[in-house]
Order: structure tokens, then sequence, then C-alpha cells
């Protein structure tokens, strides 16, 4: 199984986009992983947040695959401790799934046409991040899954 974390816009802060590094690169020794990021759009002063959504949609949509198990993360979305994520990550991939998808999207959410091509949508809080910080916090709980499931000492109960 490959997992892609698929995320809308740029990081303006470098040690964020760094530090996030870190958890990919170390994710490297456990699965073929890849954070991909969609470019921001262009002139988006001329758009409603309505357009913006549905612009967006278009480009997360273009990347997504259809055997892709999709999540979204998504305030509204389903909260899970560490071992209950660990353990939705093992069941995905001993499932025969080829890849898992999580998607960040842009500032104002994920268009309808998104919403309806996701399988699940996931919330890493009930409080709001921003979207660059939210990379790396799902990047390194998906680095904690995989030291859960391996029983490494980097995760604590």
């Amino acid at each position: 199984m490959k997992i892609t974390l698929l995320a809308v816009g740029k990081t303006d802060d470098s040690r964020i986009e760094q530090l996030t590094q870190v958890y990919v690169d170390r994710l490297h020794h456990y699965i073929n992983f890849e954070l991909e990021i969609i470019p921001d759009l262009k002139r988006t002063k001329n758009l409603s947040e309505e357009q913006q959504k549905n612009e967006e949609g278009k480009l997360i949509l273009n990347k997504l695959e259809k055997s892709d198990f999709v999540s979204l993360l998504d305030e509204k979305g389903k909260k899970y401790s560490s071992l209950q994520f660990a353990e939705l990550i093992n069941k995905r991939s001993v499932s025969g799934l080829k890849r898992l998808v999580f998607v960040i999207g842009g500032p104002y959410g994920f268009s309808p046409e998104v919403y309806f091509r996701s399988n699940s949508k996931l919330s890493l809080s009930d409080m709001t991040f921003s979207h660059q910080m939210v990379r790396l916090f799902a990047v390194e709980q998906v680095y904690r899954a995989f030291t859960i499931l391996k029983n490494e000492p980097y995760h604590h109960e």
C-alpha cells in the first residue's frame, strides 16, 4: 500500500516545512509515502469562496485514482486516538488497498464533488489549525501509527 497526503497550497513557513519533511523521511522506513502539494490558485480575490472550493476541488479530483481510498481531513470528521488511527491504517493496509489518500483542502474546505468522492472524513481535533500545521500533525500521526504497529518506543500510553 502507498499513503499519499494531498494538500492544497504551499507552506509559507520554512520551519514547518522542514519539520514536516523530518517525518516524511522517517516514514519511508515503513511505507511508500508521498506528500503532494497542489499549488495555490492564482487570482483568488476575483473568486467567491464557493468558486475557490470548486476550482480546488477539480485539482484534487484530478489527482485521485478510481481505486484510491480517500479520507478528507475535515473538522466534521471522526476523531481517533493515536492507537485507533494506527489500527485504521493497519486495516487498510491488510485489506489489499493500493493507495490510501489523506486530503487537506484549501482555506474554505472542500467542494461538494470532493465530499461525494471521499470514502471517509477524519478530524485531528476540535481546535482549528492552520493548513500548514495540519500537514505536520497529519504526517506525524501517520509516522506515530507505524511506530505503534511495530511496537517501537515512540508512542507512550
